[in-house]
């Protein structure tokens, strides 16, 4: 689903705020829920990596972002990640947890200054929706699962697990 959960953003806008990053990509934004959450907080420059081409449109992504790219968050130049915050918002799930780990490795080494990933630590089954085959789960991540690949990622991990979701925030 272009949504995401609630659980969780509260303590990613206290992160957001402590940090005000002036530059943020969003990967996967779906209907624009980080965008529509922090930036009106601190604005800065956003950018959106979107794999579905007709959410841009249908949730009017360009109204949201600064900059909008239609192509697969794996396929993004490194450039797009050297920011100072990247967002994986409900997205890691959405691929096989070898390329999901391997993106977050790319982000980082392109020099992302914080990494806010967000995503469902219980079994949460979902296929195709509204005919966008990118939606279906690939991996049921766990907290441990999640806390242990961006330990590794070398920084700061700021992890938070509620019932439904897990939220990191990583940090450099």
């Amino acid at each position: 689903m272009p949504t995401s959960d609630a659980e969780g953003k509260d303590w990613s806008l206290d992160l957001f705020l402590a940090t005000r990053p002036d530059t943020v990509t969003d990967i996967g934004p779906g209907l624009g829920t980080y965008a529509q959450l922090l930036r009106p907080h601190h604005p800065g420059h956003w950018t959106a990596i979107e794999i579905h081409r007709p959410y841009i449109g249908r949730y009017g992504l360009r109204l949201q972002y600064d900059q909008v790219h239609h192509l697969d968050a794996r396929d993004a130049p490194d450039h797009l990640y050297d920011r100072d915050l990247v967002i994986a918002g409900d997205v890691l799930e959405h691929m096989p947890p070898e390329q999901a780990i391997a993106l977050l490795y790319r982000i980082t080494q392109a020099g992302a200054r914080h990494l806010l990933v967000s995503l469902p630590i219980i079994p949460a089954p979902q296929g195709e929706v509204d005919g966008n085959p990118w939606e279906a789960h690939m991996h049921d991540w766990t907290a441990t699962d999640m806390d242990h690949v961006l330990a590794e990622l070398g920084g700061t991990v700021h992890a938070r697990h509620g019932h439904t979701l897990g939220c990191w925030w990583w940090s450099r």
